[in-house]
C-alpha cells in the first residue's frame, strides 16, 4: 500500500478550491438510476470512492463517462442486475442502490456493503422504512432481496436520524404511488442537495434539509444537469490544518452555512475565521484552548471530523474533552497519535486528551478514512517526520489531498507501495 512521508513544522499559506462532496456525489450517482434517460452531474470529485459506485452503476448497464469532474450518466438501458460482490462490499454507499432500484423496477438484490470499520451500521431502519411502504425483503445466501408490486407512499418515522435510511426513502418514494411524510430525517446539506437533484430530474421533494420531509411521487423521472455542493469535510479538514500549523489558510468554494458547528469550535478555541459566501479563511498563531466537543446529527458537531479534531486538541492548552455518540469504534486512531506523543485515555465514548507542547513524528497507519486525515494532520504539526501507511484509505474521500497541501507549504509526498521503505531520521 501507498504511504505518505511528511516532514513538519511549516507553516500553512495560501488558497486551495474544495472538491466536490462525496456524501453527496455518491447519493446522486445512485439517484441517476431513477432517470430513464442522460444526466450531466458537475463537481464530483475524482475519489476511489466515487469510481467503485461507477463501476457498479457500469454493471447495471449504465452506460458512463466521467472527466475533469463532469460525469455523465445515460441510465436508459439499466436492469435491476446484481453488481459484483467484490465491488458491493468495497464501499458503505452501494447500499444507496437499494432505494433507486426499487424505485424504478420495483426490485433490487442487497448484498453486505463496505467502507471504514468505524462502528456497526446494521440496514435495520433502511429496512423498516421501505416495508412501510410495501417493499418485502427475503433473505439470501448473501444478502436479501427486495421487491414490491406496487410502491406506495407512507407517513415513517426513522428510530435514528440515518443518513442512508434517509437518502433511501427520498430516492424510493420520489416514483411511489401517492405522498410520503418522513419524520426524524437526516438535515445533513448532503440531503437537500440528493432532494435537489431529483426535484431537478422532474422530482418533488420538499423540506430536505430539515426533520420533516415530504416526497409526493411521480410516474416518472427524467435525465438532468445538476452541480454537486462542495465537501464540508474536506472544508473542515483544512481550516484545522490550518488552524494547527500557524499561517493563513483561504478555502474557495468553501459553504459556511453547511460548516457552523465546526467554525463555532474554531473559534471557541481561539483560532482566527472570517468568512464569505463562498469562501472560508482560517489564521493560525497562538496556542489554541482545550474544548469539550461531542458529536452529534447535523447541525451538531459531525462524527466524520471527530478524529481530526482529536489531533487538533493534542496541542490545545489544557484539558479536553471528546465524546462520540454516533459510531462505537471511532477511537481506533488514538494509539497511533500516542505513538506520536500525545497524551490521551479513552473513558467509555469519551477521549481525554491532555494538551502537549509539541507532537513528535513517527510511522503511523491509518485504520479508517478520518482516522488517516487525523494522523496526516498531527504530521503537518509534528516536529521531524512522520511516515502514514495505508494512503489507499485516505484517497477514499480526500481529493489530491497531496498536492493541495503542498500548494500551501506543507512538506508531503506520496511513495508508491513497492518503492522502498521509509526510516525515520
Amino acid at each position: 500500500m501507498d504511504k505518505l512521508v511528511i516532514v513538519g513544522g511549516n507553516k500553512l499559506c495560501g488558497e486551495v478550491r474544495i472538491s466536490g462532496a462525496k456524501n453527496a456525489s455518491l447519493p446522486i450517482m445512485a439517484a441517476a438510476l431513477l432517470a430513464n434517460g442522460k444526466c450531466v452531474i458537475h463537481n464530483v470529485p475524482e475519489l476511489d470512492d466515487v469510481w467503485v459506485m461507477l463501476a457498479l452503476l457500469e454493471e447495471l448497464g449504465v452506460k458512463a463517462a466521467f472527466r475533469g469532474g463532469v460525469l455523465r450518466l445515460d441510465t436508459t438501458h439499466a436492469e435491476p442486475l446484481t453488481p459484483d460482490r467484490e465491488l458491493l462490499g468495497r464501499i458503505r454507499a452501494s447500499n444507496l442502490l437499494l432505494g433507486s432500484l426499487v424505485g424504478r423496477f420495483g426490485e433490487a438484490e442487497v448484498a453486505a456493503s463496505g467502507g471504514c470499520s468505524i462502528g456497526a451500521r446494521p440496514l435495520d431502519l433502511h429496512f423498516a422504512a421501505l416495508q412501510r411502504m410495501g417493499v418485502r425483503f427475503l433473505p439470501t445466501p448473501e444478502g436479501h432481496l427486495a421487491f414490491c408490486r406496487e410502491l406506495r407512499g407512507a407517513d415513517i418515522t426513522l428510530a435514528f436520524p440515518s443518513v442512508g435510511a434517509t437518502e433511501n426513502v427520498l430516492m424510493a418514494a420520489a416514483l411511489a404511488e401517492g405522498r410520503t411524510v418522513l419524520h426524524n430525517a437526516a438535515a445533513e446539506p448532503e440531503i437537500a442537495d440528493l432532494a435537489g437533484f431529483i426535484n431537478a430530474m422532474g422530482g418533488r421533494i420538499s423540506g430536505a434539509g430539515t426533520d420533516t420531509i415530504i416526497i409526493d411521487g411521480v410516474k416518472k423521472l427524467g435525465g438532468a444537469e445538476y452541480t454537486v455542493m462542495p465537501d464540508r469535510i474536506e472544508t473542515g479538514t483544512f481550516l484545522l490544518a490550518g488552524a494547527m500549523c500557524g499561517g493563513s489558510v483561504v478555502l474557495r468554494g468553501a459553504r459556511p452555512e453547511h460548516n457552523g458547528a465546526l467554525l463555532a469550535v474554531l473559534r471557541q478555541a481561539g483560532a482566527g475565521l472570517a468568512c464569505g459566501a463562498d469562501f472560508i479563511a482560517v489564521r493560525g498563531g497562538g496556542r489554541l484552548q482545550s474544548l469539550d466537543v461531542a458529536t452529534a446529527p447535523y447541525p451538531g458537531f459531525p462524527t466524520d471530523m471527530q478524529p481530526q479534531l482529536a489531533a487538533m486538541l493534542c496541542l490545545a492548552d489544557g484539558c479536553s474533552h471528546v465524546c462520540e455518540t454516533v459510531f462505537e469504534n471511532r477511537f481506533r486512531y488514538i494509539d497511533e497519535l500516542k505513538k506520536m506523543g500525545a497524551s490521551i485515555q479513552v473513558s467509555g465514548n469519551c477521549a481525554i486528551i491532555k494538551g502537549t507542547s509539541g507532537l513528535s513524528g513517527a510511522e503511523v497507519t491509518a485504520c479508517d478514512l478520518r482516522a488517516g486525515a487525523a494522523l496526516v494532520l498531527a504530521g503537518l504539526a509534528a516536529s521531524g517526520r512522520t511516515i502514514v501507511e495505508r494512503a489507499d484509505l485516505i484517497d477514499r474521500g480526500y481529493e489530491d489531498l497531496t498536492a493541495k497541501l503542498g500548494s500551501l507549504g506543507a512538506d508531503i509526498r506520496r511513495i508508491a507501495a513497492g518503492a522502498g521503505r521509509e526510516r525515520i531520521s
